[in-house]
C-alpha cells in the first residue's frame, strides 16, 4: 500500500494570510517527504477561500525543489479551464522539473462560481474533459499531433517539452461517473475517488461500480488502479478529533454551497458558512470516518482498504483552520505508527489489487 496526503489550502478567515497557508502546505509536503509518504496532492480552486492554490502544477514545481522522493500530484487539474496545448507543455515541463515524480490528476470541475469567471460553461465540462484527455494522451505520447474535436482543435504541432515518465505521467481521473471510470479503464489510468462523509457502505458501492465498469470494458477489475481520499485523524485527545471533524464539516458546507450555487460571498471572496440540509452530525461523522484513537483509525483504514482495494490511500491534512503544528505531529504519527501497522495487517492478508502508482510509473 502507498500512502499520501491531500492539501486543500483553505483560508477559513483572513487571520491567516494566503502566503502563510501556502508556506504551511510546502512544509507539510517537505515533512511528508522526510517521513516517507508516497505522495502529496494539491487541489485547484479559484475566486474563493475554499482553496488558495490556483495552480497545482506551479505548486508541484516549487515543492519538487524542496523534496527528494515523494510523488507530487494535481488534485486536480480542472481540465475545462485550460488551453490544451498549454496544459500539455506545462505537464511535460513539471514532470521534468520534478525528475519524473508528477502524478497527473484530472477532473471536470463542479463549481459554477469558478466556471462563470473563466467564461466556460459547466454544462460542457464533461465533454471538454474527455477531449482534453484525448489531447493529453496524444501530446505526451507522440512527437507531434493534431486534433479535431467539438470543443478543441489543434493543427499539427510538436510539444518541445517531453515528459520524463513514459509513455506519460500516471494519470488519475477523479470521478465516480461511470463514463469517466470507463474512460480511465480504457486508457489504463487510475480511478481516484473520495469517500466523502460516507462509511464502508459507500466505499463498497464505489468498488462495485468500478468492478461493473471494468467487466463491461473487458478488463480485469483487479488491474484497475484505484486511489482513495479520506478525512482521517488519529488522537486520544477528543478535543483534537472534534476540531478536525468540525473543519471537515466546514469544508463540506462550503463545497456544497458552491456546487449548489447558494454560496454567499462576504469580504470579497470569503464564502459564508451555513448549515447544509441533511448533513451528518459530528457524531455521525465520527462513526463513519477513520477518526478517533490510533487503534480505531488503524482498524477503520484496514477495513476501508479491504473494501475498496486501492493502491493508494491519502488523507486530508489541511482544511478549515486546523492547527498546522498539530498536523505536523499527526503526519509523524501516521508515518511511525499507523501506516506500518496497516501495511503489516494488509501484508498478512492482502486484497487483490493492481501495482502501486510508483511501480506503474517505473514500468
Amino acid at each position: 500500500m502507498d500512502f499520501g496526503i491531500f492539501i486543500l489550502m483553505q483560508q477559513r478567515n483572513k487571520h491567516k494570510t494566503s502566503y502563510q497557508i501556502l508556506r504551511d502546505a510546502v512544509e507539510q509536503t517537505r515533512v511528508a517527504d522526510e517521513l516517507g509518504f508516497g505522495a502529496a496532492w494539491y487541489a485547484e480552486h479559484h475566486f474563493s477561500n475554499y482553496g488558495m492554490c490556483s495552480s497545482p502544477l506551479t505548486m508541484i514545481a516549487h515543492c519538487a525543489a524542496v523534496t527528494k522522493k515523494i510523488r507530487l500530484g494535481t488534485g486536480i487539474v480542472v481540465a475545462p479551464l485550460y488551453t490544451p496545448a498549454r496544459l500539455i507543455a506545462d505537464v511535460a515541463m513539471v514532470d521534468q522539473l520534478s525528475d519524473g515524480r508528477l502524478n497527473l490528476g484530472i477532473g471536470s470541475g463542479y463549481q459554477h462560481f469558478e466556471f462563470e469567471r473563466f467564461g466556460v460553461s459547466l454544462d460542457t465540462a464533461k465533454q471538454r474533459t474527455f477531449e482534453m484527455l484525448d489531447m493529453l494522451e496524444l501530446g505526451l505520447k507522440q512527437p507531434k499531433f493534431s486534433y479535431a474535436g467539438q470543443f478543441y482543435q489543434q493543427p499539427m504541432s510538436a510539444i518541445s517539452q517531453r515528459a520524463v515518465q513514459k509513455p506519460m505521467p500516471p494519470t488519475w481521473i477523479t470521478s465516480v461517473d461511470p463514463a469517466f471510470v470507463a474512460r480511465a479503464v480504457r486508457g489504463g489510468h487510475h480511478v481516484f475517488v473520495s469517500g466523502g462523509d460516507g462509511g464502508l457502505e459507500k466505499l463498497h458501492a464505489t468498488r462495485s461500480l468500478i468492478d461493473k465498469v471494468a467487466h463491461a470494458e473487458g478488463k480485469d477489475p483487479a488491474q484497475v488502479p484505484v486511489g482513495l481520499l479520506r478525512a482521517a485523524y488519529a488522537s486520544d485527545n477528543k478535543a483534537e478529533v472534534d476540531a478536525y471533524l468540525e473543519c471537515s464539516r466546514y469544508q463540506r458546507r462550503i463545497a456544497v454551497s458552491l456546487k449548489r450555487r447558494t454560496a454567499q460571498i462576504a469580504d470579497d471572496y470569503q464564502v459564508e458558512e451555513g448549515i447544509v440540509e441533511g448533513e451528518p452530525t459530528i457524531e455521525e461523522s465520527r462513526a463513519l470516518l477513520p477518526v478517533g484513537s490510533v487503534d480505531t483509525v488503524i482498524e477503520r483504514v484496514v477495513h476501508e482498504i479491504r473494501t475498496l482495494k486501492p493502491v493508494h490511500y491519502c488523507f486530508q491534512t489541511q482544511m478549515g483552520d486546523f492547527d498546522h503544528p498539530t498536523m505536523l505531529k499527526q503526519l509523524a504519527l501516521w508515518a511511525k505508527v499507523i501506516i506500518p501497522t496497516v501495511q503489516q495487517e494488509i501484508a498478512n492478508d492482502p486484497p487483490h489489487v493492481a501495482a502501486p502508482a510508483a511501480e506503474l510509473a517505473a514500468a
